[in-house]
């Protein structure tokens, strides 16, 4: 009896199998013959899926969806007309696309279906799709899910409301609020666009990235999942711990952490901000380089470094500047500039070093200078003029082995000077065309406003001085030599000046004293090389180069911004980056709730 009972259940399973089958044999070969007496007027008609904008729809022959799976099949023309209701694991196949769900209206002439409840679609191994509700439309191969959306690709997740999704273009997206995630960073935006076979999502509304190190932000973004790189267009920020980025055309590589900033570009830190036409900066060693009317601001010394190309190396507290460089800082409402060739820059802002070298050059109004190098300690208030360095206060000028110009903490001013080895001073006579000049190993030197007021020339010293009384007459040429001399000057003018031991010489009528005996040997006068304005530092090449870079950088700037193009490295990376295919993905069948 208990045998009689199995096999009685075998054949009923056996006949709703087969029934099952014909039903999905009939279905595929024309659910319409069913549906031929089937009212005209239909209150529920497939929704129509909108077309990626500006794609043109599929012209080749539609495939047909196929029913692989449905625990019921049923037709009722009065709820769902022209429909076949599927319920219970039901899964489609098109076209490489597999489609599973809870419930499914199948509208068998439009090769159309509406699927309800735990809705999954897998294409191949690159996508999948999961949702609440779903329609797919097989003629022009287009989907519109919406309901906690997740697409998945193998290496991101998209979670939104609602997606479209072009098969024809493998173009995806949405107008809703939409969070991308994957290994590096979390993606926010209102609206986006993914673009399948490239790997990128584009976002042309406000979009936040945000990586454990900093935060992305710009309303024009392209974002390649798989290499993270980042093409940023219009206003854009970056911002971390360390610094602040700011952009209107850039590049950044999440992954190795390095960027490329084109258009009103600037990086900014707590005690510096760096611009230029064109900056490259590496997070992880933090090192920027600027190319083309570099500046570089220091805010805690009041000072700016300027050129035309630049490397800032922040841990180190370093930075190396060439093309037209100077180095500026404000000295009492006045700046000095110093040039070099090449200017490095050096230690914390407390202790920080300037260097020039290779025709280094210094200007502040009052003062100008030339020599082979220049080193300016912020620390000890010493800028040191080295090798044949040559100084103009007003129409004074001194020369020597070795220049120090010293400062004062307190007024910020020029305190004192020292020349060290060869002193030599010369201004030119007041009236006549004569030079007064005192000559000694050491001259020390105090300033008063900027000034040089009062000098002691030590050590074999010699001075020729032309006398004037209160009328500017000549009262003759005094030639003398001794060990020191103090002498106080007035501007331009010699006040007066004092011998000290072993005073030697004489005071000339002027026709007594031959022209070529009022030069002191080591006698040069230089005056036609005197900077009278800040561009007088830098050479004819320089200004030249200056000018061209300053010319071509307008005519980019007057032109249309546009969208940085695509780098080598970004369209290849997947082919110089192989990674290991993931096993293929495929749907469950699901449970009918």
């Amino acid at each position: 009896m208990v045998a009689g009972f199995f096999l009685n259940l075998a054949k009923i399973i056996l006949l709703k199998k087969i029934w099952f089958f014909f039903l999905v044999s009939l279905l595929s070969v024309g659910v319409n013959v069913l549906l031929a007496q089937a009212p005209k007027k239909s209150n529920v008609t497939p929704k129509k899926v909108v077309s990626a904008p500006g794609k043109p729809v599929q012209q080749t022959p539609p495939k047909k969806i196929i029913i692989e799976n449905s625990d019921h099949f049923d037709i009722n023309q009065t709820e769902i007309p022209n429909a076949a209701l599927l319920t219970g694991n039901v899964r489609m196949n098109h076209d490489g696309v597999i489609m599973t769900c809870n419930k499914a209206y199948y509208f068998q002439k439009e090769n159309y279906v509406k699927a309800f409840g735990n809705v999954h679609m897998v294409q191949g191994d690159t996508l999948f799709m999961d949702s609440k509700y779903a329609e797919y439309n097989g003629n022009v191969k287009q989907a519109f899910a919406t309901g906690n959306v997740v697409m998945r690709s193998p290496d991101m997740t998209l979670a939104t409301d609602t997606i479209n999704f072009d098969r024809n273009t493998q173009e995806a997206w949405y107008d809703t609020y939409g969070t991308i995630t994957n290994k590096d960073n979390v993606l926010k935006s209102k609206s986006g666009r993914y673009y399948v076979s490239q790997k990128k999502f584009q976002f042309l509304t406000a979009v936040v990235l945000t990586n454990p190190k900093y935060v992305l932000k710009s309303n024009h973004l392209d974002y390649y999942n798989n290499s993270g790189h980042s093409y940023l267009f219009g206003p854009s920020t970056i911002t971390s711990e360390q610094n602040f980025i700011y952009t209107e055309k850039g590049f950044y590589d999440s992954k190795k952490n390095v960027g490329h900033f084109l258009r009103r570009s600037y990086i900014k830190y707590k005690d510096r901000l760096i611009e230029g036409d064109s900056l490259y900066y590496d997070r992880k060693i933090e090192f920027a380089s600027a190319t083309n009317n570099v500046k570089v601001t220091d805010s805690i010394n009041k000072g700016i470094i300027k050129g035309h190309y630049a490397e800032v190396y922040k841990q180190k507290d370093s930075m190396f500047v060439t093309k037209r460089a100077v180095a500026i800082n404000l000295v009492d409402k006045d700046s000095v500039y110093i040039h070099g060739k090449v200017l490095m820059i050096t230690g914390k802002p407390e202790s920080r070093i300037i260097r020039a070298f290779n025709n280094a050059r210094i200007f502040k109004t009052d003062l100008s200078g030339k020599c082979d190098s220049i080193h300016s300690s912020q620390k000890t208030n010493i800028t040191q003029l080295i090798g044949k360095p040559i100084l103009w206060n007003f129409k004074n000028q001194m020369t020597g082995d070795v220049m120090h110009l010293i400062g004062n903490d307190q007024t910020e001013k020029l305190d004192s000077l020292k020349v060290l080895g060869s002193a030599f001073i010369i201004s030119k006579d007041t009236i006549g065309t004569g030079y007064n000049q005192v000559k000694g190993l050491n001259l020390y030197g105090k300033f008063r406003d900027n000034k040089l007021y009062e000098a002691d020339i030590v050590k074999n010293t010699e001075v020729i001085y032309y006398m004037r009384n209160d009328k500017n007459e000549l009262i003759g040429i005094n030639k003398n030599v001794s060990s020191k001399i103090n002498m106080t000057l007035d501007g331009n003018r010699i006040d007066t000046m004092t011998f000290f031991t072993n005073v030697d010489g004489d005071i000339y009528p002027e026709k007594d004293l031959p022209e070529n005996a009022r030069k002191l040997r080591g006698f040069i006068w230089r005056g036609d090389e005197i900077m009278k304005t800040k561009d007088d530092i830098f050479p004819p090449e320089e200004n030249e180069m200056n000018d061209k870079i300053i010319e071509e950088s307008k005519a980019e700037m007057a032109k249309e911004n546009v969208p940085m193009e695509i780098r080598k490295e970004t369209l290849d990376y997947d082919k110089n980056n192989p990674q290991p295919k993931p096993k293929p993905e495929t749907p469950k069948p699901t449970e009918t709730k």
